[in-house]
C-alpha cells in the first residue's frame, strides 16, 4: 500500500503541473500578462536589432577610420624609422609597410614641378585603396623601378605614360596617373602633387641630403595586443608620433562620436523598455491579489502558488525570446535597406553575440521587474479576501543588484551612459514634483465641470499621479533625447563640412599676381577666401622665456617642436570666432584657442618668432576659434599687417570649382605656370560619402530608437487608462453618463499629455545639453520646436489610445455587468 501510494506520487505532480501549465497558457491568454510578454518581446526584439545593427555598423565604421589610417596604427617621425620597428624585429603576426615622403624638383622634357614624392614598398597600403591607372592595367601596388603621378602633375610637366621624368638624379619611365590614394590626411600648405616611386629608388635620386626635410612612416596591422607591445617598447623622440584608431583627429572624432551614439541608443531603447516592462508587473501584481488570497483561503498552499507563478514567468520568458529573437532579425534586415547601397559586401557577420545580448539583458532586467512584484504577490495574505491591505517585502530590493552589477562593469568606461542614468535619476524626482505642481495650480482655477473632475483625479492620489506623470515624462524625454543628439550631431558635421565646402587650393601666388589671379576668379562669380602670405616660422620665446621649455610637460600641442605656417592680414577670417581680446593692435598677434590652452597663452603676453633667420616680436592681442574640421586656410598664429614687410611670402586662397569651370581654371593655370594647384574634388567626395553614411546609420538607429519609445508610451497610456475601469463602472453606477466620462478621460489624459510634454522637454534640453557638452565635446543648443512637438505627439498618441480603448471601458456599463 506503502509503495503504491510512493509510486502514485510522480504522476499526481505530473497531472498537477500538466493543469498548471494550461492554466497558466490561459492566463496569458485571457489574463492580465500578455502586456508583459509585450514588454519581453520588446526587449529582446529592439536589443538584438539595434546590438546586431550597431556590431555591422561599428565593424564598418572602424574599417572606415581604420582605411583613413591605411593602417591599424602608424608610426611617424622626421628621423628614420628605429631598428625594433623594422620588418625583422617584428612578430609574423604583424603586417608592416613603409613610407618615405619627401619634396623635390620634378623634370619633363620642357618644364619643371616641385612635387611630393612618396615613396612605399610592395606592401603599401595595408588597408584603403591604391588605384594606379595605366593604358595596359590598373594596379594596387608598386613595384621596383615604377613611377606614377597625379594628373595635375602630369599636365604641369606636360608628360604622359611612357615619357621620361627626372626625380632628383634618377630617371623615370612614367608608368602611369595615380587615381586613388588611402586615407583622408589633408594639409593644403603642405600638400603638392605626388609622385609615387618605390622605396628602393630613394637612394638613386639623390634627393635625401643632410638637412634635408624627410618624414618617414611605419604601418602595422595585427592584434591589438601585440601592437600595444609594439608602441610600449619604442621610446618616442620631440619629433615622433603613434597615431592609432583612437588617436585625436578630427576624421577620428566623427568615427568615435558615432561610436558614442550607438551605445546611447541601445541604452535608452533598454531603459524604456524596462520602464514599461516594471510599471506592467505592477499592475498585474495589483489585478491579481485577490486572486492570489482567495487561494489561500480555500487552502492553497505558498510552495504550489509560487509553482503556478514560475511556470508563468517561465513561459513569458520563452515567448519573449522566440518572439523576440524573431522580430529582432526581421527588424534589422529592414533596418538595412536604406544602407544597402553604402554597407560592405559581404556583410560582416555578427554571430550569435546580439542573441546573447539580448537575451541576457532581458533576464537580467526581468528578474527585479518580475522578481520583486510577484514576490510581494506570493506574500499576500488570505485575509485580502475581506480587508485589502498593501503588502511589501522589504527583502526582495536586492534583486536590483541583479542587472546593475553587470550594467556598472559593462558600461564602467561609458561616460555617455552614465551621464544619461544620472540624469535620469536627478531628473526623475524633478519631472514628478514639477508635473503635479502644475496639475495642483490648474485645480485652483475656474474649470467646466469634466475638467474640474479631470484635474481632481489627478490631485487625488498625488504618489500614483506624480509616478504616472514621471513615468509618461521620462518616457518622452529619452525618446526626445535619441532624435535631438542625432540632429546636433548632423548639424554639427554639416556645418563643418558641407557640400559646398571649398575643394581647390591655388598655392606659390607671387605678390605683383595675386591681385589679378583674385580677379579672374571673381568674374566667374567663384566663391572664394580671402587671399593668405604664407611664410614658414617657429615659435621661439613666450616672455622671454625658451618656447620649447613652457611646452615640456604638454604634449597636446606640436606647436612649438616645428616649424609652422604663419600669415598676416588686414582682418581675421570670418569663419574664426573671436573669443578673447581685439583685433588690429600695431603689435599684435591672434592665437588659436587650443594652442592658446595648451600653451597657457594670455592678452598681453609678449611672443618671439623665428621668421628667415630673424626674430619677430609679437604681443597677443585675441584669441580665436578654430574648426579645423573644416576644409579652410586656418592657421594657428595670424600677425597684424603690421607685420607685412617682415613676412613676404606667396599667397594661397582656396575656392569651389564645378565642373562647368574645368576650362576656366585650365587657362588659369596656364596664364599663372607657378601657380600650384590642388585639386581635391576626389578627397572631397570621399569625405562626403563617408558622412553620409554616417548620417544614414545614425538616423536609423534614431528612427528604431523613436518607434520604440513611441510603443512604450503607447502601452504606458493603455495600461493607465485600463486601471480606470472600475472607476468608469462606479460612475456609471452613479448615474454618469457616457458623454460625461468620455469628455473626462479626454480632458484627464489631454491635460497629463500636455503637461508631461512641457515638463519632458525641459528635462531633455537639459540633459541633451549636458550630452552634448561631456559626452560629445559638442556645445549646447537650444531647441524651440520641442516645446510644441512632444506635447503634440503625446496628445497624438493619447487619441490613438483613447479611441481604441473607450468602447470597451463603457461596453460591461452597456450590458449591465456592473
Amino acid at each position: 500500500m506503502e509503495q503504491s501510494q510512493v509510486a502514485s506520487i510522480p504522476q499526481a505532480n505530473a497531472k498537477l503541473n500538466r493543469r498548471l501549465l494550461a492554466w497558466s497558457f490561459k492566463e496569458i491568454r485571457h489574463g492580465q500578462l500578455w502586456p508583459i510578454s509585450v514588454a519581453l518581446t520588446l526587449i529582446i526584439a529592439c536589443v538584438f536589432a539595434l546590438s546586431a545593427l550597431a556590431e555591422r555598423m561599428e565593424q564598418v565604421i572602424v574599417k572606415q577610420g581604420r582605411d583613413a589610417l591605411t593602417a591599424d596604427l602608424v608610426y611617424r617621425s622626421a628621423n628614420p624609422v628605429p631598428e625594433e620597428l623594422n620588418t625583422e624585429s617584428l612578430l609574423p603576426d604583424i603586417g608592416v609597410a613603409s613610407m618615405v615622403s619627401f619634396a623635390t624638383m620634378a623634370f619633363g622634357d620642357e618644364e619643371m614641378l616641385l612635387v611630393s614624392v612618396k615613396a612605399v614598398d610592395d606592401a603599401y597600403p595595408l588597408r584603403g585603396d591604391l588605384v594606379l591607372a595605366s593604358s595596359e592595367r590598373t594596379a594596387s601596388h608598386l613595384r621596383k623601378g615604377e613611377l606614377w603621378l597625379e594628373e595635375q602633375a602630369m599636365l604641369a610637366l606636360d608628360v604622359k605614360q611612357g615619357d621620361t621624368v627626372t626625380i632628383g638624379d634618377a630617371d623615370f619611365t612614367l608608368n602611369g596617373t595615380i587615381e586613388q590614394q588611402p586615407g583622408l590626411s589633408f594639409n593644403p600648405f603642405q600638400q603638392m602633387p605626388t609622385a609615387l616611386i618605390h622605396s628602393s629608388d630613394i637612394e638613386r635620386t639623390g634627393a635625401l641630403q643632410q638637412g634635408s626635410r624627410v618624414r618617414y612612416q611605419q604601418f602595422f596591422t595585427g592584434p591589438e595586443a601585440q601592437l600595444q607591445a609594439l608602441k610600449d617598447k619604442v621610446e618616442l623622440s620631440p619629433s615622433d608620433r603613434w597615431r592609432d584608431q583612437n588617436s585625436r583627429s578630427r576624421t577620428n572624432d566623427m568615427f568615435t562620436r558615432t561610436t558614442q551614439y550607438l551605445s546611447l541608443t541601445v541604452a535608452i531603447v533598454v531603459i524604456m523598455a524596462t520602464t514599461t516592462l516594471v510599471l506592467t508587473c505592477q499592475h498585474y501584481v495589483a489585478g491579481r491579489r485577490q486572486t492570489i488570497a482567495m487561494l489561500k483561503s480555500i487552502g492553497a498552499s505558498k510552495k504550489w502558488i509560487a509553482r503556478w507563478l514560475v511556470i508563468q514567468v517561465l513561459l513569458l520568458f520563452i515567448t519573449g525570446v522566440v518572439f523576440g529573437v524573431a522580430i529582432g532579425y526581421v527588424l534589422e534586415v529592414l533596418l538595412r535597406v536604406p544602407l544597402a547601397d553604402l554597407l560592405p559586401d559581404p556583410l560582416p557577420s555578427y554571430g550569435v553575440t546580439p542573441m546573447l545580448i539580448a537575451i541576457s539583458s532581458c533576464f537580467l532586467i526581468g528578474v527585479p521587474a518580475l522578481g520583486i512584484p510577484m514576490i510581494n504577490l506570493l506574500n499576500t495574505s488570505a485575509t485580502n479576501v475581506l480587508q485589502p491591505v498593501k503588502q511589501h517585502n522589504g527583502r526582495s530590493w536586492w534583486l536590483v543588484l541583479v542587472p546593475v552589477i553587470p550594467m556598472l562593469a559593462v558600461y564602467a568606461t561609458n561616460t555617455l551612459v552614465w551621464i544619461v542614468l544620472a540624469g535620469m535619476a536627478a531628473l526623475f524626482v524633478v519631472l514628478s514634483g514639477v508635473a503635479m505642481m502644475i496639475s495642483k495650480l490648474i485645480g485652483k482655477l475656474k474649470l467646466s465641470p469634466a475638467m474640474a473632475l479631470a484635474v481632481s483625479r489627478l490631485n487625488r492620489s498625488s504618489l500614483a499621479s506624480g509616478l504616472q506623470f514621471g513615468a509618461l515624462a521620462l518616457s518622452l524625454m529619452l525618446l526626445a533625447i535619441v532624435w535631438l543628439v542625432r540632429t546636433d550631431l548632423l548639424q554639427d558635421w554639416q556645418s563643418t563640412l558641407p557640400k559646398n565646402a571649398p575643394n581647390a587650393f591655388a598655392i606659390n601666388i607671387a605678390p605683383y599676381e595675386v591681385d589679378e589671379y583674385l580677379r579672374q576668379l571673381d568674374a566667374e562669380n567663384i566663391e572664394r577666401s580671402q587671399a593668405f602670405p604664407i611664410i614658414r616660422g617657429r615659435l621661439s620665446k613666450i616672455n622671454e622665456i625658451d618656447a620649447k621649455q613652457v611646452s615640456e610637460d604638454n604634449q597636446d600641442t606640436d606647436a612649438v617642436r616645428r616649424e609652422l605656417n604663419l600669415t598676416w592680414a588686414n582682418d581675421l577670417p570670418d569663419y574664426n570666432e573671436l573669443l578673447e581680446g581685439t583685433w588690429g593692435s600695431t603689435n599684435g598677434v591672434s592665437v588659436e584657442s587650443e594652442v592658446a590652452s595648451a600653451l597657457d597663452l594670455k592678452i598681453g603676453d609678449k611672443l618671439v618668432f623665428v621668421i628667415n633667420g630673424q626674430e619677430v616680436e609679437a604681443v597677443v592681442n585675441s584669441i580665436r576659434k578654430v574648426e579645423w574640421r573644416e576644409m579652410k586656410p586656418n592657421f594657428y598664429f595670424i600677425f597684424a599687417p603690421q607685420y607685412a614687410q617682415q613676412m613676404p611670402g606667396a599667397f594661397m586662397v582656396s575656392y569651389r570649382i564645378e565642373p562647368k569651370h574645368d576650362a576656366m581654371i585650365q587657362t588659369l593655370s596656364s596664364q599663372h605656370p607657378t601657380v600650384s594647384l590642388l585639386d581635391i574634388r576626389k578627397m572631397g567626395d570621399k569625405i562626403q560619402s563617408l558622412l553620409s553614411q554616417i548620417i544614414w546609420s545614425i538616423t536609423v538607429l534614431a528612427a528604431l530608437g523613436v518607434v520604440a519609445g513611441l510603443l512604450l508610451i503607447f502601452t504606458l497610456l493603455r495600461l493607465s487608462i485600463s486601471q480606470r475601469q472600475l472607476e468608469i463602472r462606479l460612475y456609471r453606477t452613479l448615474g454618469a453618463s457616457k458623454k460625461r466620462i468620455s469628455t473626462t478621460l479626454w480632458c484627464e489624459y489631454g491635460l497629463m499629455a500636455l503637461i508631461a510634454g512641457l515638463v519632458a522637454s525641459l528635462g531633455a534640453e537639459a540633459s541633451v545639453s549636458g550630452l552634448l557638452y561631456w559626452g560629445f565635446d559638442l556645445s549646447a543648443r537650444v531647441h524651440p520646436q520641442l516645446w510644441f512637438t512632444l506635447p503634440l505627439l503625446t496628445f497624438l498618441i493619447l487619441a490613438l489610445v483613447v479611441n481604441s480603448l473607450i468602447k470597451q471601458l463603457l461596453l460591461p456599463v452597456k450590458n449591465g455587468a456592473l
